[in-house]
């Protein structure tokens, strides 16, 4: 069903095809006043952050957006704000030290069993707290067949690699016969056990989740998506069909969501979300607190608000429906709960890792209630 607020009055079956919304993509400000009047501070973002990083929001997506509330919790995930241009305290670009994992262009070899493979630096749409804006939507990152190749040959050379993540970008921006191309690959190495694919086309375009995706899904099981669904507004009919196809076609659902301030740090509607989520047959799988990326400082909240919500949640949501609050660190996922955390430091918050490494993550304290503070001795450039 197309939505009442849609300027361009699609046909219907324009509206449900995927490929008209990726060429029809909002990406200026008179795109963008078609749906929504800009207030002062996202026109002057629109033209300050060109060359920064990229925004396309897609007319499924542009339809969640209140067109008079500039705090919507979809609208702030996509429209740029000055607040990305202030000075960060922080602002890496690749906190994960990604790229030292590397072996060969794209491919993340951090842990020992799996390797995360960035098919693609294209996604439908640019969030603005994105992990990777180092390589979203930039050409360099886009994968040439050889260079797929010599990734999957690097995976063919690894017996002690058995799970591979394909992600990006966004992998199902590619054709299904490109996509079939790379799981058959894949498939043929037979020491890779599961094969998962992140990404957000259920969210921001499930019209993407077609018949014809979904039967090449089913050729190559195990296959396992992972999506992203942050606000409950996101949980909508036809996201809803959407996952339905995948779940119909074999293919399990989890969800990762990433902590954001003022869209959805607190209980109710972490609740909502979670809840939502298994009404519609996804496991939540992670709660994310939001990456040190540069140009996010207005987006991350503190730990101990996370910690909170998640204290919130228990015993009062089926276990399943809560999902398990970590971060990530170059040492791996850390989860944050008191059993990992030792408190905070002038620096941040201080936490040991599952490899024994302590790890000091910048963050903001709230103000009230914070973690004890701790005393550390010297432990390397951690920061």
């Amino acid at each position: 069903m197309i939505p009442s607020n849609i300027p361009s009055s699609p046909s219907s079956e324009q509206w449900a095809d995927w490929r008209w919304h990726m060429r029809h993509r909002i990406r200026s400000e008179e795109a963008l006043r078609d749906w929504l009047e800009p207030t002062a501070d996202e026109s002057a973002a629109i033209e300050a952050t060109k060359g920064v990083f990229q925004w396309s929001i897609t007319p499924y997506y542009a339809s969640l957006m209140d067109p008079v509330d500039p705090t919507c919790a979809i609208r702030r995930q996509v429209v740029p704000l000055t607040d990305e241009l202030l000075p960060d305290g922080i602002g890496l670009e690749d906190p994960l030290e990604e790229v030292a994992n590397s072996p060969v262009k794209n491919l993340i070899h951090n842990y020992g069993d799996r390797v995360a493979f960035c098919v693609t630096s294209q996604c439908a749409i640019y969030c603005r707290y994105c992990l990777r804006k180092r390589m979203v939507g930039e050409a360099e990152f886009m994968m040439r067949k050889d260079e797929l190749r010599e990734a999957i040959a690097y995976i063919a050379a690894h017996p002690e690699i058995r799970d591979v993540l394909l992600t990006g970008g966004d992998p199902l921006t590619l054709g299904e016969a490109n996509i079939d191309w790379l799981l058959t690959e894949l498939r043929a190495i037979d020491h890779v056990d599961i094969i998962r694919i992140g990404s957000r086309m259920p969210v921001k375009l499930p019209q993407r989740i077609t018949p014809e995706l979904c039967a090449v899904l089913e050729k190559h099981h195990p296959v396992w998506v992972n999506t992203h669904f942050n606000h409950p507004k996101e949980l909508t009919a036809e996201a809803g069909a959407a996952i339905d196809r995948l779940l119909r076609a074999g293919v399990p659902v989890g969800n990762q969501t990433v902590l954001l301030k003022g869209i959805n740090d607190d209980v109710g509607t972490m609740r909502a979300l979670c809840e939502g989520l298994v009404r519609m047959r996804i496991r939540p799988y992670y709660l994310y607190q939001a990456q040190l990326i540069g140009g996010t400082e207005h987006l991350r909240t503190p730990i101990e608000i996370g910690m909170r919500i998640m204290a919130a949640l228990q015993g009062t949501l089926t276990g399943f429906a809560i999902p398990r609050y970590i971060l990530d660190t170059p040492y791996g996922k850390v989860p944050l709960t008191r059993d990992y955390i030792l408190g905070r430091t002038p620096e941040g918050v201080a936490m040991k890792t599952t490899r024994g490494e302590i790890w000091v993550e910048a963050n903001p304290a709230p103000e009230d209630g914070a973690l004890p503070e701790v005393t550390l001795p010297f432990f390397g450039s951690a920061l």
